[in-house]
């Protein structure tokens, strides 16, 4: 199961664009709630989170994704669901994905480390150890069980290559022809 993580401040499109498109390609995805069942983000979206986090329980997640926004990403960094939602994906090997200020979130646990990585402009210094790929260049990175991305602007692109880790370019090129008719290659 892929697991998405909201708290008061998130980017709506940042975590709702992932949502919808993952759902697209038939993937099981899960809004988790921080701090409860409804989630205001930073332009005053309300969204219901499918479960709150106090119910969160999987040690062994496919997926874990942390939109970003402000002051949504500082909100999901001080869950403690977070950490150790991060700390088992970890573990257990499964994709950490983020977002615009979230890469930060992994960052200073130090699971970027040694990777390449990229973040909204003005994050690069919670990226502890990571190699922070061209602002101006990549604007979503894989590296090894890591995907990160550098904004708001890219939320459609992190969403189709978060399909495409998970079920392959075939099935991203096929969402992303049947939403914009162009073809996704990555």
């Amino acid at each position: 199961m892929v697991y998405l993580f909201l708290a008061d401040g998130f980017e709506e499109i940042e975590a709702l664009t992932p949502v919808d498109i993952l759902r697209r390609a038939g993937i099981g995805v899960a809004a988790v709630g921080v701090g409860g069942e409804y989630v205001r983000g930073a332009h005053g979206i309300t969204v219901k989170a499918d479960i709150a986090a106090d119910s969160f329980d999987d040690p062994r997640p496919e997926m874990i994704v942390l939109p970003g926004g402000m002051p949504g990403t500082a909100n999901l960094d001080a869950s403690p669901v977070v950490d150790r939602a991060l700390r088992d994906a970890a573990a257990s090997g499964a994709w950490i994905c983020s977002i615009c200020a979230a890469p930060m979130i992994p960052g200073r646990r130090g699971l970027l480390r040694g990777r390449r990585a990229v973040c909204f402009p003005g994050f690069e210094k919670w990226l502890e150890g990571a190699q922070t790929a061209d602002p101006s260049g990549e604007k979503v990175v894989v590296d090894g069980r890591f995907v990160t991305a550098s904004g708001m602007g890219t939320a459609k692109e992190f969403a189709l290559t978060l399909v495409s880790v998970l079920a392959g370019r075939d099935k991203a090129a096929e969402i992303n022809r049947g939403i914009t008719g162009d073809l996704f290659i990555r």
